[in-house]
């Protein structure tokens, strides 16, 4: 039996000048920004490596790992550093100079970390998390690891189906991780000091609610490819993997003094969690199944939070974080204690996520230039019939409406957001979509000519829908890249055939990029091989569109002999064995059923708040389930 033993001290791998000069923006590697933590390492018993598998830029700005750097450096005996995805540029000339990746700020090999934590944000990074692995020097697969290495674990949203990177991770957090890390981190100085193979840390792992370790788990698969079994081979492995909530949102940790970046962010700004979850139930949107129950942090801590992060950042800008937030209870009364705050200090304030109500209007002219801002409606669908499918919620009255609204108070530009290729959908729902922005533009030209703010502008912009896991639409079909690129045609003829065509734009999204996330959001261990070989061949940032290339994907999957049809176009049955129906979330899959037949019959449900729909997410006792309702999930 392997046992542990103290790592080596390590060796600071900092850039040299000359290396510095040759790359694309130097300040993304070098650390030490405004509210960094800097602890000597001799003097804690844990290291951990938060990494996010993209640039800098937007590593910075994802509020997951403000809170998790914020969380670990709190505890005397953690030590929490940074490392994201070296752009292309330095990728090239560490491999070729042998210089292993480095944490930003203490600037010490990753691999010298006990842990390495990669946040999973989106499916198109999956080939630059194997870059942080490779780079780092760490084995690509968790069976090869030794107690030189760090145990690898993930986290985030497309933990939810972790399995087509599994080989590559010691372990995955399921669900929200104020909850469980400090209990992994105890769990980890108690393994250390017991001398205990890693295995056996594992093991501990295991043990702890939201830890799932794959390779304690096997997979058998039928004679059509389908998952025949999923079960534990290991007595501390546990069948089923709750996620974790925090049920308390007031009192967990949040960061007051957040990291501010030496360069531009893409989300550069304070930025004010109000709520987490959704009631609106919208059929296609994994975030709002996953995340309930909707839980609200109390408006006098946000108060009290906006105040000391703004005076702690220097930003001049603060957002607010929700998936909705119109349906924050509290929102005209946080709003106007912000508007009153930020104009005192010249800072400006972001309000995302906002329904087009009379309400959001008032607040939207207090706080934006008028004449300079566009205002966003998200339809997701051309046709009233379509849009009960998906359960959005939302009537072309009221679209209309509220775009009047807007028109009246002086907006003139509109951005449109459509989906194409949802369950049910025919051309007609198609055409709907320049049909709907039309109408949009003829409430515009009702306003008299010496009223109006210029000429209309509306922007359609329409992306290729995906079937992610944990919704009703799950048992969806997806289509090939041609047939998406047709969806878009239809709308395409049918905007250049409209009156006040010159009013309207239409952008769409690449189909194939779509395709390839549908097969990693879809997929199963197979799936592994396959980025792990297109890995091998160079494929790296396949999020950014200069670097994606479809082709190669497409002859990887062949070579490896996995087919990408089976994840995408394949129909499924009803009862068929998901790879990720281990994973309790709270919402049962008995409620996906119902919700997915109440789509095939273009039948509503209605949210939260207007009563219960048996969902089962009220099993984590609290949120707005026990608002208004007493039924029994």
């Amino acid at each position: 039996m392997i046992t542990t033993k103290l790592k080596k001290a390590p060796v600071r791998t900092a850039l040299p000048e000359e290396i510095l000069l040759q790359i694309e923006k130097p300040a993304r590697y070098l650390g030490n920004e405004v509210n960094a933590v800097n602890k000597d390492r001799s003097k804690v018993s844990v290291s951990f490596c938060m990494c996010f598998p993209d640039v800098y830029e937007i590593g910075m700005s994802h509020l997951g790992i403000q809170i998790l750097y914020d969380m670990f450096n709190r505890r005397e005996d953690t030590y929490c550093d940074r490392v994201y995805s070296p752009w292309t540029d330095l990728d090239k000339i560490m491999r070729e100079k042998d210089i292993p990746l480095f944490a930003v700020e203490s600037q010490d090999p990753v691999r010298s970390f006990d842990f390495l934590g990669i946040t999973l944000q989106y499916e198109m990074c999956y080939t630059n998390v194997l870059q942080i692995i490779d780079l780092s020097k760490i084995p690509l697969r968790a069976k090869d690891r030794t107690l030189e290495d760090p145990f690898v674990i993930g986290g985030g949203p497309c933990t939810y189906n972790p399995e087509p990177i599994a080989p590559f991770f010691d372990l995955f957090y399921m669900g929200e991780g104020e909850t469980q890390y400090d209990a992994l981190l105890e769990a980890y100085k108690t393994w250390k000091q017991s001398g205990g193979s890693r295995k056996e840390f594992l093991e501990m792992a295991a043990e702890i609610p939201g830890i799932y370790v794959p390779q304690f788990y096997d997979v058998e698969y039928k004679e059509d490819g389908t998952l025949k079994s999923f079960t534990p081979n290991n007595v501390h492995a546990k069948p089923t993997i709750t996620k974790e909530v925090v049920m308390d949102m007031t009192s967990a940790v949040y960061p007051e003094k957040p990291l501010v970046p030496h360069i531009r962010a893409v989300q550069d700004r304070v930025v004010l969690e109000i709520q987490r979850g959704c009631i609106r139930g919208c059929r296609f949107c994994q975030a709002g199944m996953i995340y309930r129950p909707v839980r609200e942090r109390d408006v006098e801590r946000l108060k009290e939070l906006a105040v000391t992060m703004l005076a702690n950042t220097g930003h001049e800008e603060i957002s607010l974080s929700s998936l909705s937030s119109s349906d924050y209870s509290c929102l005209p009364e946080l709003v106007n204690f912000l508007i009153e705050e930020c104009r005192k200090k010249n800072i400006n304030i972001s309000l995302p996520s906002l329904r087009i109500d009379a309400f959001s209007l008032d607040v939207m002219s207090k706080v934006q230039d008028v004449k300079k801002s566009s205002l966003t409606f998200a339809p997701e669908a051309g046709t009233q019939r379509l849009r009960d499918v998906i359960n959005k919620g939302l009537t072309e009255e009221v679209i209309l409406q509220g775009a009047g609204e807007a028109f009246d108070a002086g907006w003139n530009h509109v951005k449109l957001y459509f989906m194409l290729g949802l369950p049910t959908e025919t051309d007609e729902d198609r055409r709907g979509i320049p049909l709907l922005a039309e109408k949009i533009a003829e409430r515009y030209y009702q306003i008299p000519k010496d009223k109006r703010n210029g000429k209309c502008q509306i922007v359609i912009s329409t992306s290729f829908f995906i079937p992610k896991p944990f919704t009703p639409l799950q048992w969806a079909t997806m289509h090939t890249p041609s047939e998406y690129l047709g969806m878009a045609r239809v709308v395409n003829h049918t905007m250049r055939e409209q009156l006040n065509q010159k009013s309207l734009k239409y952008n769409w999204h690449e189909a194939d990029v779509t395709v390839l996330e549908g097969v990693f959001a879809r997929g199963d261990r197979k799936v592994a091989d396959v980025i792990e070989a297109a890995y091998r061949k160079g494929v790296l940032f396949d999020a950014w569109t200069e670097n994606f290339d479809y082709k190669v994907w497409v002859d990887t999957f062949e070579e490896c002999g996995v087919s990408m049809d089976f994840y995408t176009t394949r129909p499924r049955d009803l009862d068929e064995l998901f790879p990720w129906d281990f994973i309790d979330t709270g919402v049962t899959k008995e409620f996906f059923k119902r919700e997915w037949l109440k789509a095939q019959k273009e039948e509503t449900t209605r949210n939260c708040r207007q009563g219960c729909s048996g969902c089962g997410a009220m099993k984590f006792g609290g949120g707005v389930c026990f608002e208004n309702t007493n039924a029994v999930c």
